[in-house]
């Protein structure tokens, strides 16, 4: 098979190492890209080799004390990477501010380079600190709601939602969650094979009490439309009802010609398509985590047809509902 060179845009995953992190959350991350970049590396046809780098950093490049009094070995100092990841920790985030100056710097450097940032839980605070969460969506593990909505009173945080993105940086609430954004962000520069493999690998076994959520939704919601934004957050509630766009535009006080017109300006997606990508999004998550019928799925993210809502999966995927679901149940 021709060699065919991983996606430029992602040649090293960095994993911020600091004192008193969660080494469970820090391992869980390298671990979820190791598997990714050995699974990108067979299916290209080329073994079992990592395809790109994943290291540990630390801000002096030092090794790092975990919350549990494990000492952890690190790669490298801070470095420039396309994805970056910030575990949990357990210590006063002021004290860590003073210890580690110069993960502000690092984060918002790499962010304004192109980097994805992805925090868990409490590293959420760092990038809330460094400025780049500001009027922005976020979320955390649900023991900080109050300290963090006290300390960061510009950001909209969203006690609801277990994920969250806004222009390439991403919120997790706790472990399960960030398991769904590592697959999320596995097949964004993976691809969908891959992220698949990686999630029956790993995630077999997962029962959520939570829908995954609707990643890649977060960069269209960066618009100063008010209005839109707020139909955007109808949406997202009220997908699978039956309604009408020309009622939804009267009851924003729109024609529906302006309301169109508008809502393509501001998030680049027409609103039929853009509520398809809603239910198609919202099964794909049910057809990999639980074991109803693509039926019953079906009903559930508003199509009463169950053959329409397989020919638009497929439109949206590439596959049938029932290939999709075998992506996950097949053995390795």
């Amino acid at each position: 098979m021709m060699f065919t060179q991983p996606p430029a845009s992602l040649r090293r995953v960095s994993i911020l190492a600091i004192d008193k992190v969660f080494a469970s959350t820090l391992m869980q991350a390298k671990d979820f890209f190791h598997l990714a970049s050995l699974r990108y590396s067979k299916q290209l046809g080329l073994g079992l080799q990592p395809m790109f780098e994943i290291g540990l950093v630390s801000p002096d490049g030092l090794p790092v004390d975990s919350f549990s009094n494990v000492q952890l070995p690190v790669d490298s100092g801070l470095n420039d990477a396309d994805v970056i990841i910030l575990p949990a920790f357990w210590d006063d985030f002021d004290n860590l501010l003073q210890r580690y100056p110069q993960v502000l710097p690092w984060l918002r450097a790499q962010h304004a380079r192109g980097a994805v940032l992805c925090a868990e839980a409490s590293g959420v605070f760092w990038l809330a600190e460094s400025g780049l969460l500001d009027g922005k969506e976020a979320t955390t593990y649900w023991r900080f709601f109050a300290s963090f909505a006290e300390r960061f009173p510009k950001i909209r945080l969203n006690q609801d939602k277990h994920l969250t993105d806004a222009d390439n940086l991403y919120c997790a609430g706790g472990t399960t969650s960030a398991c769904d954004l590592y697959i999320y962000l596995i097949e964004r520069f993976c691809g969908a094979n891959v992220a698949r493999a990686v999630a029956r690998d790993i995630l077999y076994e997962v029962q959520r009490s939570y829908t995954p959520g609707r990643m890649g939704f977060g960069g269209q919601k960066l618009h100063q439309d008010l209005i839109i934004l707020q139909i955007q957050h109808w949406l997202e509630e009220h997908f699978a009802d039956k309604f009408r766009f020309e009622d939804v535009a009267r009851n924003h006080g729109m024609s529906i010609r302006n309301f169109m017109r508008r809502f393509q300006s501001a998030t680049g997606d027409k609103p039929l398509h853009y509520l398809q990508r809603l239910r198609i999004e919202t099964a794909k998550g049910l057809l990999s985590s639980t074991r109803k019928s693509i039926k019953t799925i079906s009903y559930e993210v508003g199509y009463d047809d169950a053959s329409f809502f397989a020919r638009l999966f497929r439109q949206h995927t590439e596959l049938s509902p029932n290939q999709y679901r075998q992506q996950f149940m097949q053995e390795a």
